[in-house]
């Protein structure tokens, strides 16, 4: 209405022009790790800042040429160039709903805040990063500095009992101590120095096994196994779990964490450490940890961008394993400790009927001005499911919680579950406790061997594949939801989901050309449109 105005004064030497300005449709969803960017399109934080040299493409230029007497005698124009498109790795629908549950677990608890991370351990996609308290891109001003922080990747905390698994996995890995060992923890308490470590809740366990000491989350039994493991091997396993450094290339304002150097640490460190305490960490290098088990030992670098569109080209970048952290056998072991930890420990409200699933909760006293608080904690519960085949791995970490809970797993497990539970519908995920029998159906043709590998400038240190798109809409019918969006990305689709389960019918059709632009659409429900067909032959 302005800009009308002004254009109907007729002013002599006045023009208009016309200026694009990101707009971000969905508000709040994914805003801390979307960013967002000044007045004059720069990216100011989140991925907009990390891939803007690329997003941004290159201003165009208008050089006029006068004389003395202002004419123009030439004039030459460099046209603008388009910029990279970036392909994320997260689930719209997944993100959606770890906001919804974070912001109700925050407020239900009058806590500070808090963060979920759901990720595939063995891909390393991040499919959902929430933060809260959030704010709205397109006006990002409106709200203080510290709302817009990115606490998944930049705040940290002493993670307490969740950090155990680091200490066990040293230990059964090392073969210090086997799985069946018996620890007396009596009389529930522990004196190091001039210290002294009590039991959560002045409890006194006993003897427990080297698994009810995960189970139980005995601090007791925790420090008597890193004493055992000793310095420096601990301090090794920490490294190869990732914390101490950055561990994502897509975050650049990531927060390398807090870990001394082996030479500075004290008796009294090591058994803090093996406990989780005197040690800082963000929740993706905890949930990077957690992947590690669950994928079998691998250590997978979490990454937020899945491909880059450029010159008409989409770029693959490829999941990158940047070490072994421990051995297949070793990550069976813990995954059963685990097991154990929802089944009958401190983790029982993160059950799923039809499911099994593998956590570890955490609480810990914040540390405030120096000196550890006795009613603000951080609590958090992490873990993987199913926990023999796992699809996905969820962190939840909440900050300072004031009511109904002071524990990880009075708090935090519950959130776990309900997006746990969601997530696990939206993908398709059969169960697998006493699972119904196999629905079969008929599939189309597999799509033929990749293209191959070409040189390329990388958009991060990974490197990239060229995908070449068929020119023909696949079959993804009977599919899972998440095998049929990974059909489609291949192709450089990204279908909008209606339902939960397996995929009904889509548009367009099986065998429809693929035109720019062109919608796509997937129906899923909870069994496959077509019927199944048999096998058997007489």
């Amino acid at each position: 209405e302005e800009a009308r105005r002004v254009a109907d004064l007729n002013l002599g030497g006045i023009g208009l022009m016309k200026e694009s300005r990101r707009f971000y449709p969905n508000r709040e969803l994914a805003a801390h790790l979307l960013g967002f960017v000044g007045i004059d399109n720069k990216g100011l934080g989140g991925l907009e800042s990390a891939y803007d040299s690329q997003i941004r493409g290159q201003d165009g230029e208008v050089l006029i040429s006068t004389d003395a007497r202002g004419e123009v005698f030439s004039r030459s124009e460099r046209p603008p160039t388009t910029g990279s498109t970036i392909e994320l790795t997260i689930d719209a629908y997944l993100q959606h709903v770890a906001e919804r549950e974070l912001h109700d677990g925050v407020l239900a608890h009058r806590a500070a805040g808090g963060s979920v991370i759901v990720i595939d351990p063995r891909t390393g996609e991040i499919l959902a990063m929430a933060n809260e308290p959030t704010f709205n891109p397109n006006t990002y001003r409106d709200v203080p500095e510290a709302t817009r922080r990115n606490r998944s990747v930049q705040d940290l905390y002493e993670p307490g009992s969740t950090f155990k698994i680091v200490t066990a996995s040293a230990a059964l890995d090392e073969k210090v101590m086997p799985i069946d060992a018996m620890i007396d923890t009596a009389p529930g308490y522990i004196r190091i120095g001039n210290s002294q470590v009590d039991e959560y809740g002045g409890k006194n366990y006993h003897r427990l096994s080297f698994s009810d000491i995960l189970v139980r989350s005995s601090n007791v039994g925790a420090i008597k196994i890193g004493l055992k493991v000793g310095t420096e091997r601990l301090s090794r396993y920490v490294s190869r779990f990732g914390f101490g450094k950055r561990v994502s290339p897509d975050f650049p304002g990531e927060n390398p964490g807090i870990v001394w150097k082996p030479e500075q640490w004290t008796e009294r460190a090591l058994a803090s450490v093996s406990m989780g305490y005197q040690v800082a960490v963000t929740p993706l290098q905890m949930v990077a940890a957690f992947s590690s088990v669950a994928n079998g030992g691998d250590y997978v670098e979490p990454r937020a961008v899945r491909a880059v569109y450029r010159d008409g080209r989409r770029y693959t970048v490829k999941p990158r394993i940047v070490r072994r952290t421990i051995t297949k056998d070793t990550a069976a072991a813990v995954t059963t400790i685990m097991e154990g930890v929802v089944e009958r420990g401190t983790a029982t409200l993160a059950q799923i009927p039809g499911y099994s699933i593998a956590g570890k909760t955490g609480t810990a006293s914040k540390l405030i001005d120096k000196r550890y608080s006795r009613s603000e904690n951080n609590v958090s519960f992490a873990g993987f499911l199913p926990s023999r085949d796992p699809a996905v791995a969820i962190i939840v970490m909440i900050d300072a919680p004031h009511v109904g809970g002071s524990t990880g797993g009075v708090v935090a497990a519950p959130i776990f579950k309900r997006i746990a539970e969601a997530t696990l519908r939206h993908l398709g995920v059969a169960p697998t406790i006493s699972p119904a029998p196999p629905v079969l159906v008929a599939r189309g043709p597999e799509p033929g061997p990749p293209s191959k590998s070409i040189s390329a400038e990388s958009p991060t240190t990974l490197d990239v594949i060229v995908g070449e798109a068929p020119d023909t809409m696949p079959d993804v019918r009977g599919m899972s939801a998440r095998d049929a969006m990974r059909r489609l990305a291949r192709l450089g689709l990204s279908p909008k989901l209606q339902g939960d389960g397996f995929v009904w019918s889509q548009t367009p059709d099986p065998g429809a050309p693929i035109r720019d632009g062109a919608e796509c659409r997937l129906i899923l429900g909870r069994q496959p449109e077509r019927q199944a067909t048999s096998a058997a032959q007489p």
